[in-house]
């Protein structure tokens, strides 16, 4: 089981997008997938079409800071074929709560550590490095950082690889799995030149071959509360997401 935090200081730029349709492709290949949103403003909860659900993930992190008997699969909940630990505005208060808890880093570890059956665990992590992203990087195997082919999301993914060094202190072996450009448009000249400055920037094989294209496809499922290969597979979110999803099998298998 690989654990892989989608991550990225700038709001918009794919997180959620990409966490729930890279889940869904994996699932087309016959993999088994855990998606876990711990970001408070719940958006993959939300883009799933969750509303109604007894356990969260705020309701299992707090009740493992306390010390009480818990395990994620209290708040498992099944969504468009995909297995979900939901969020809602209440993890918000888990940052303040975290704060004077031993061990705070490592609660979501401890948590996702007994996990069995599951090929990859994805988790969509708040735009900020606050203590539930500290504990997404500190669970994980990989970081997947989408970007947006944009000066500002260029710069809050410099910021995050610069703060990812210090969490590799937490985490010796957690590693960068690479960065994936969406929403992405070929004829826009910023886009273009932002794919030439990763290309210089990064190591090759720390940037994905595959773009994500900007396609209203990936914005209507969400709306509807699913994925894009249920909403339309024939669509070009659906083929970049394909593509990534083989790619990304790649370089978890070389």
């Amino acid at each position: 089981m690989k654990i892989i935090a989608i991550a990225n200081f700038k709001g918009g730029v794919g997180k959620t997008t990409t966490a729930i349709n890279l889940a869904a492709g994996l699932k087309n290949k016959g993999k088994k997938v855990l998606l876990i949103d711990i970001d408070p403003q719940a958006n993959l909860t939300q883009s799933l079409g969750i509303e109604e659900f007894k356990h969260d993930i705020y309701s299992v992190v707090r009740k493992e800071a306390m010390g009480e008997e818990t395990n994620l699969s209290e708040a498992l909940v099944k969504a468009s074929g995909l297995d979900v630990i939901p969020a809602s505005l209440d993890l918000a208060s888990a940052e303040l709560e975290l704060a004077s808890v031993y061990g705070r880093e490592h609660i979501l570890s401890q948590l996702i550590g007994p996990l069995t059956g599951y090929d990859f665990v994805f988790i969509d992590c708040p735009p900020s490095m606050g203590m539930l992203t500290i504990n997404a990087l500190v669970a994980s195997d990989y970081i997947l950082i989408p970007l947006q082919a944009e000066f500002l999301p260029l710069k809050g993914a410099r910021s995050f690889l610069k703060h990812f060094k210090l969490i590799q202190k937490l985490n010796k072996n957690v590693k960068l799995l690479g960065l994936v450009l969406t929403k992405y448009d070929e004829r826009k000249k910023m886009n273009r030149q932002i794919k030439k400055e990763l290309a210089v920037e990064f190591l090759p094989e720390k940037v994905f071959a595959t773009q994500i294209r900007v396609n209203i496809a990936l914005a209507t499922a969400q709306e509807r509360g699913t994925h894009i290969f249920d909403h339309n597979p024939h669509s070009n979110g659906a083929v970049d997401y394909a593509d990534l999803t083989d790619e990304f099998l790649e370089r978890m298998n070389p």
